[in-house]
């Protein structure tokens, strides 16, 4: 993946901005416009308030594009308890938790709490999204068919790999929580293959639709 990361501080706090991960979803505009203004220059003011506003305000970022040192040496963002994973209407995939992004290979590409993947197929930036979803025709519903997964009640769960598979689907390993208006919340560890190629008829799940049109994604 790309990255452009700019740096923004504070006495208390050190905030990182990739731009290269933003997708505007403006959770930070809309939660602290007095710190994250898109009008003002620069447009990150991390001294307009406290570090702990920030902070709260920063890990509800979906795409990761944002994140916090504290000057003061405590440790950074901590994973949720759970995995989520939020569906996005005609949209990406919002990941949140302990993750960790591998290629086919093994290598590790990404770590991190929060992270917007990429499933109509046509990001510059995959396996995260760039927002290419907003100039296409594509529609991807927040609905999921999870007859066939067994729910669970576990609450605590361990980190989520997701696995990368070359000009193919995301196969997760782990336990990880569907969420979505329609399914509400669905708890499951059944190692599925998540579409990114944009084409599967039973989305957000794969259908081998990657094979017909010829798919290419590292």
């Amino acid at each position: 993946m790309l990255e452009r990361i700019f740096t923004y501080e504070s006495d208390e706090i050190k905030v990182t901005w990739d731009q290269k991960r933003c997708i505007h979803a403006a959770e930070c505009v809309k939660g602290l416009n007095d710190v994250f203004d898109p009008d003002q220059k620069p447009w990150i003011q991390p001294e307009e308030s406290s570090a702990d506003q920030i902070m709260d305000v920063i890990e509800k970022c979906p795409s990761g594009a944002l994140h916090y040192e504290l000057k003061s040496g405590e440790q950074p963002e901590k994973p949720s308890s759970r995995n989520r994973i939020q569906l996005q209407e005609n949209g990406p995939l919002y990941f949140f938790g302990d993750l960790e992004v591998q290629d086919a290979e093994g290598n590790i590409v990404l770590e991190d709490t929060r992270f917007a993947m990429c499933r109509c197929g046509a990001s510059a930036n995959k396996p995260a999204c760039d927002n290419s979803h907003e100039k296409l025709d594509w529609s991807a519903p927040t609905s999921a068919n999870t007859s066939n997964m067994e729910e669970l009640d576990e609450e605590d769960q361990d980190k989520l790999l997701i696995k990368l598979m070359k000009n193919g689907p995301v196969l997760l390993e782990g336990t990880y929580t569907l969420e979505s208006p329609e399914i509400g919340e669905f708890t499951s560890s059944k190692g599925i293959a998540l579409c990114r190629c944009g084409g599967s008829s039973n989305k957000p799940f794969c259908d081998g639709t990657h094979k017909k049109i010829g798919f290419e994604a590292q």
